[in-house]
């Protein structure tokens, strides 16, 4: 008669994925609901905030490319002489950055407001070109006339289209956010 006191590896291996999931999203809901809470109460300082990590990042990856153009035994010449330029380009930027936060913060928001909206006029153009392909021409149609239209006023007001935007991302956030926090307390516990 098998003995029913231990359980199988199987069963037990089970839950701890299921616990993993449930954390990430408990933790990446909490951390989008507070980013977007931060947008809504801070949406300068946030800016700046994250004007800063970018920031930082160019830092970083700048050293890192320096290090591979002087280190790195397999790049030739031109690769070696590309890396290091590329690096020092990233650390100028990251530096220029960070000695002014405000402007480059202001700077970025304009400039991914332009860079959304001729992404969507460009989008919604292209999807035109694609109509013959398309299996519903009615929504392929609907799709590209308000993919032009949104892009076109984001390029008509770039301010207040990254004004726009910016609300948008902390309330998606917060809304997405909130939904992955209630699926993680909410879910099946294993």
């Amino acid at each position: 008669m098998p003995s029913v006191s231990a359980p199988s590896t199987a069963a037990s291996a089970a839950p701890a994925p299921a616990r993993g999931a449930r954390l990430a999203l408990l933790v990446g809901g909490l951390a989008a609901v507070g980013f977007g809470i931060a947008v809504l109460a801070w949406p300068t300082k946030a800016a700046v905030a994250l004007t800063g990590l970018i920031a930082l990042y160019a830092i970083i990856a700048g050293i890192v490319y320096v290090a591979l153009g002087i280190f790195s035994k397999s790049l030739g010449a031109g690769g070696r002489i590309g890396h290091v330029l590329l690096g020092v380009l990233y650390v100028i930027a990251g530096v220029y950055a960070f000695s002014s936060l405000q402007q480059s913060a202001a700077f970025l928001a304009l400039f991914l407001t332009i860079m959304v909206g001729v992404m969507w006029v460009i989008e919604g153009f292209t999807s035109l070109f694609t109509l013959g392909q398309s299996g519903s021409k009615a929504l392929t149609v609907l799709f590209a006339i308000l993919s032009v239209i949104a892009g076109l006023t984001l390029l008509s007001s770039p301010l207040w289209g990254a004004v726009f935007l910016w609300w948008f991302l902390a309330i998606a956030l917060i809304v997405l956010g909130a939904l992955n926090v209630g699926r993680a307390v909410t879910g099946r516990k294993g």
